[in-house]
């Protein structure tokens, strides 16, 4: 696929936009005012693969708070600023790395300089977010209701305010809950600028239906090439964000990210009980993170051959099944002894790759 060429731009030690990897965020849900939770939350979300974290500030005290919290990790740090322009001082102060505001929210355009001034000075990148929910009155009179157009306008107007105080180091996201509305916003944003684009479905919902509303819009995005970072918004524990976001970067060949398990639907040929097996694989990798491919199949027919490309693989017979090695059949055992020699089988690859 090809990828919308964008401007590049650093958020600490991670560069956004141009041919750089698409990086995956999520947001604390801890009060940023306690230090110790949200820094042990990052800490989770650190381990989960998360690239780039943001905390909420709706206080002085949060954005104070956020010094002791930036010096105890190790990720890129974003401070989500609304309507109070001494909150993204005082944040740029405690030495974020990035700013999500938009300008024309916090004051006059005198605050906005003063920001913006400070900005500047720490080379702090601004990301502007137009949501759906929130567009001014006066656009939702003239079009009736959120639409594409709506979006995009809201975003240029607060992109203009910056780039009219010589700001150009930003990048923008336009979110929805509607898939189809955010689908359109981008698209015609992307053929507006060269910004980089923050990519989300905004109150997707829980894990059942956020992580499809995510996966179909995220990934309809990102197949077109529009997206040089990514959020999962679901209601629940962070960490479920990067690894469903980390999941569809997988789907798409644009991340790297642990194990990856192919495992047939079944059919009248399956003899055994598949998602049994599948889910007991499946429990397995996920405490692996070595990037391995692992095959479960339910028949011998045609298991090896429609899973040649995984690493590994079983596919199940009656009574009986066949362990392989990129289409290649290694060894027939018993039905009882398929998953631990898959289990063998994997620890020997992992094994031979550190050894290599």
């Amino acid at each position: 696929m090809q990828r919308r060429k964008t401007r590049v731009l650093s958020l600490g030690n991670v560069a956004i936009g141009g041919d750089n990897p698409i990086a995956v965020q999520s947001m604390t849900n801890t009060k940023t005012e306690d230090v110790a939770s949200t820094v042990a939350q990052i800490a989770d979300l650190t381990t989960a693969g998360c690239d780039i974290i943001r905390c909420a500030v709706p206080t002085m005290e949060a954005a104070q708070a956020l010094a002791e919290i930036k010096q105890q990790i190790t990720i890129p740090l974003i401070a989500d600023i609304h309507f109070d322009y001494k909150l993204a001082l005082a944040a740029i102060a405690s030495g974020v790395d990035g700013l999500r505001l938009n300008p024309g929210n916090i004051g006059g355009t005198d605050k906005v300089a003063e920001v913006v001034a400070a900005a500047k000075e720490k080379l702090v990148p601004i990301r502007i977010g137009v949501n759906a929910g929130s567009l001014p009155k006066d656009l939702l009179a003239k079009y009736g209701h959120p639409t594409a157009e709506a979006l995009v306008e809201a975003a240029w107007r607060h992109i203009h305010i910056l780039e009219e105080l010589d700001y150009p180091n930003l990048k923008i996201s336009l979110k929805a809950h509607d898939v189809p509305l955010t689908l359109a916003a981008y698209r015609k944003m992307a053929q507006e600028c060269d910004y980089p684009l923050h990519v989300g479905i905004t109150e997707s919902g829980t894990i059942n239906s956020g992580i499809i509303k995510s996966a179909v819009g995220i990934g309809a995005l990102l197949a077109e090439g529009i997206g040089d970072t990514i959020r999962v918004s679901l209601t629940g524990d962070p960490v479920k964000e990067v690894q469903v976001g980390y999941q569809i970067l997988k789907a798409l060949g644009l991340r790297k990210y642990g194990p990856t398990l192919i495992s047939c639907p079944t059919c009248g040929r399956t003899s055994i009980d598949l998602e049994k097996v599948a889910l007991t694989v499946e429990q397995h990798l996920a405490n692996i993170k070595e990037t391995i491919t692992v095959a479960v199949m339910g028949c011998v027919v045609n298991g090896p051959g429609e899973a040649r490309e995984a690493d590994v693989g079983i596919a199940g017979g009656k009574g009986e099944g066949l362990v392989f090695k990129k289409g290649e059949i290694i060894k027939k055992v018993t039905e009882e002894q398929l998953i631990p020699e898959l289990f063998a089988e994997i620890d020997k690859i992992i094994t031979e790759r550190k050894i290599k």
